[in-house]
């Protein structure tokens, strides 16, 4: 007998039926395998029930099996049976990553004794780009956190990992070449609080940590504005701040101060940066910086910026993006660059674009995204008034800002991003999640911004739109279900009130 699906899985996964009975969980299950899923799963099944699986090479009754095969899944795909054992079949070894991932959401307890419903899943991501990005800069968070953060999203099945490194408030990671930008620029960050840097082998540290986690790191630098950092360590980069009444204006609302060319700065405001675009200097520093970072990270992409560059004239941006885009070609890296970007006629081709505007485009920001694709490049949707987990979730809520918007559960979980630009699905490569650190001068404020929305927001990135279940309705009800293993897992999520959360 199958029954209607009413799994506890977030994200909602393709197709899944659910039988009747359960399969117990004890000390004598096995685990078959030689996939490094193998031990990812027996820590999973430990750290969340305290029982200890032990590896085996001989089937045995009830043991979990895991294997690769390409032509059972198509990539990250998996297939997930529990019956009399549990067999999760991965269409690479990220799908069966993903596949033990739902295994460990499966799994709850009922008298003290563990156990997983009978079910058959089939389940591959709708968009290949599931991303969320931290800003390490504005506040700093060390390798540690990072791997926290690591491995709480991945667990959501996200798989791009996207590092702001470098704004005005500060420079993080260390480059040989120009070795003044950690010595005099990753001390300060926003509000006056602890700075910091990455080595370069602890970059090398948080991207094996990825890896092993199936995400890809993408290390973002932004230019040629959100500079003023640089010119802290090197002021023959940079022009002087170009003020403008906004950062003025809120500069003294919060009672911070404004940027002063050469001293570190640790205000929020934005757009008075710029590096100077007509100097060659410039552009070594961009090569060096680019090919260095090239050389520690083997994910394809460099993420160049691009976004806010209020002060620099429109001719010399479009400049400074044609240049930068081609200098990450020459490294062999695909470049990435916030929409803005688009507006350079000749941006490298294949430049990826990651649309920042809203669900309901303003100005130039429509034209600009566009263009990415005719240039024969792609797109990444972060609309901010969905996708921004650093806005409030309420307008009284004590973390985050809400210049985009008001950002609730259900609004993070109710939007499609193929339906906000005039381009084919097939250009939306999928979607990232950002979070800004103006407000989070903790890694547990992180974790009460990201979560629980991170969790809609993985359900739009990997669930298809018309797979069973995929409501607003549903997805409360099911995302409600992650509360104990967060609180198990010490994860410091926000209990939004629309969500009608399980207590154990």
């Amino acid at each position: 007998m199958v029954l209607p699906h009413s799994l506890p899985l977030v994200p909602l996964p393709s197709s899944a039926s659910v039988g009747v009975g359960r399969l117990p969980i004890t000390e004598s299950t096995r685990v078959i395998g030689d996939s490094p899923a193998t031990t990812q799963l027996k820590d999973a099944v430990a750290q969340r029930t305290g029982i200890r699986l032990t590896a085996s090479d001989v089937a045995a009754p009830g043991a979990i099996a895991l294997r690769v095969d390409a032509t059972a899944a198509p990539a990250e795909g998996y297939r997930l049976t529990v019956a009399d054992g549990v067999e999760i079949v991965g269409g690479d070894e990220a799908g069966l990553f993903y596949g033990m991932q739902t295994l460990r959401q499966l799994l709850s307890e009922d008298g003290g004794a563990w156990s997983l419903p009978h079910v058959e899943i089939v389940d591959a991501p709708r968009f290949p780009r599931r991303g969320v990005m931290l800003d390490v800069t504005r506040h700093f968070f060390d390798v540690t956190e990072v791997k926290r953060f690591i491995d709480e999203t991945s667990a959501l099945k996200f798989n791009h990992l996207h590092l702001h490194l470098s704004d005005d408030q500060g420079w993080r990671i260390h480059i040989d070449s120009w070795p003044k930008l950690t010595e005099l620029s990753s001390a300060s960050a926003a509000d006056g609080d602890r700075g910091g840097f990455y080595t370069q082998d602890d970059y090398r540290e948080i991207v094996a940590y990825a890896t092993a986690h199936h995400m890809i790191v993408i290390p973002e630098i932004d230019l040629p504005g959100h500079t003023h950092a640089i010119g802290v360590a090197y002021p023959d980069l940079v022009e002087e701040p170009v003020l403008n009444d906004g950062l003025v204006s809120q500069a003294q609302e919060l009672g911070q101060p404004l940027p002063v060319k050469g001293e570190p700065y640790l205000g929020w405001g934005v757009g008075h940066s710029s590096v100077r675009i007509h100097e060659e200097r410039t552009y070594d520093f961009v090569r060096d910086v680019v090919r260095e970072l090239a050389e520690i990270t083997p994910g394809p992409y460099i993420h160049i910026g691009g976004d806010e560059s209020l002060g620099t004239p429109q001719a010399d941006f479009d400049l400074f993006a044609e240049k930068a885009t081609a200098i990450v070609v020459e490294a062999g890296k695909i470049p990435v660059a916030w929409h803005e970007m688009g507006s350079a006629a000749d941006i490298a081709t294949g430049t990826v674009g990651q649309y920042w505007g809203k669900t309901t485009p303003e100005g130039s920001h429509a034209e600009e995204a566009e263009h990415f694709v005719a240039r024969g490049g792609a797109l990444i949707m972060s609309a901010a008034d969905a996708a921004y987990l650093d806005m409030k979730y309420t307008p009284d809520f004590p973390l985050g800002l809400t210049w985009a918007a008001v950002i609730d559960v259900q609004r993070a979980y109710s939007w499609e991003p193929t339906a906000i630009l005039d381009v084919p699905a097939d250009a939306i490569l999928g979607v990232e999640a950002p979070l800004w650190s103006e407000t989070t001068r903790t890694y547990a404020d992180v974790e009460n911004l990201v979560f629980p929305r991170a969790g809609a927001l993985a359900e739009v990135a990997w669930s298809p739109q018309e797979a069973p279940g995929r409501s607003w309705e549903s997805f409360r009800e099911r995302l409600a279900t992650l509360a104990p293993q967060w609180r198990q897992r010490g994860v410091n999520f926000h209990p939004a009130p629309e969500i009608p959360w399980a207590a154990q």
